[in-house]
């Protein structure tokens, strides 16, 4: 884990917020699962791997007050602190690996935007799942995006795990109903195209 920490806080360290293949000014997508399921604004939201996203800006734009972010990169925190200003006071922040986090708390939305697919190993698969599992409250939601199978091998320059529907729904089936996933391309600041999934369940 070392190494992987080392590598995010490099990244963060040394790249612009536009030379990440992942920036997006307005994340949509994730927007539109917060609206269309209806979330409420005092609902427990966490954001995994979130980095300096703009999720946190949009979400608290909306009204939403009750938001946790969690990466494991230390510059990373630090760059979203600086660019909210006195926001940041309005959001727990948590360095961590996300497989090293021992919640205090459950939450009402578990939201992942392309950080589940650096985990390669079925271990830490496994322990993701159950992680997930045991931090949600009772009906809550978990709100997933990967590469999908026509998606890219690699996100900056780390193996990743491509996702198909099925695939999801064989990790997440147990303890979680499907409500609905698709696929979606993303235009990377350099103009390339990146295929993702996205799933949206609710746990039993």
């Amino acid at each position: 884990m070392i190494l992987k920490k080392e590598h995010w806080e490099n990244v963060f360290a040394s790249k612009l917020e536009k030379e990440v293949s992942w920036f997006q000014n307005k994340p949509q997508t994730s927007i539109n699962f917060f609206t269309d399921n209806d979330i409420p604004k005092d609902a427990k939201i966490i954001d995994i791997g979130g980095g300096d996203s703009y999720l946190i800006d949009n979400l608290l734009e909306l009204g939403f007050s009750n938001l946790f972010l969690l990466d494991i990169s230390q510059n990373a925190i630090d760059r979203i602190k600086i660019r909210l200003g006195i926001k940041a006071e309005k959001v727990t922040f948590i360095v961590s690996d996300v497989l090293d986090f021992q919640p205090k708390t459950t939450f009402d939305v578990w939201h992942d935007r392309a950080s589940f697919h650096f985990l390669t190993i079925k271990s830490e698969i496994d322990n993701y799942q159950e992680l997930v599992s045991n931090s949600l409250a009772n009906k809550g939601f978990l709100f997933i995006g990967t590469f999908s199978e026509n998606g890219p091998l690699k996100c900056s320059g780390l193996e990743i795990t491509q996702y198909s529907e099925s695939k999801f729904e064989r990790i997440f089936n147990t303890n979680f109903n499907k409500i609905k996933c698709f696929t979606e391309d993303h235009r990377t600041p350099f103009e390339t195209i990146q295929n993702f999934i996205f799933c949206t369940f609710k746990k039993n």
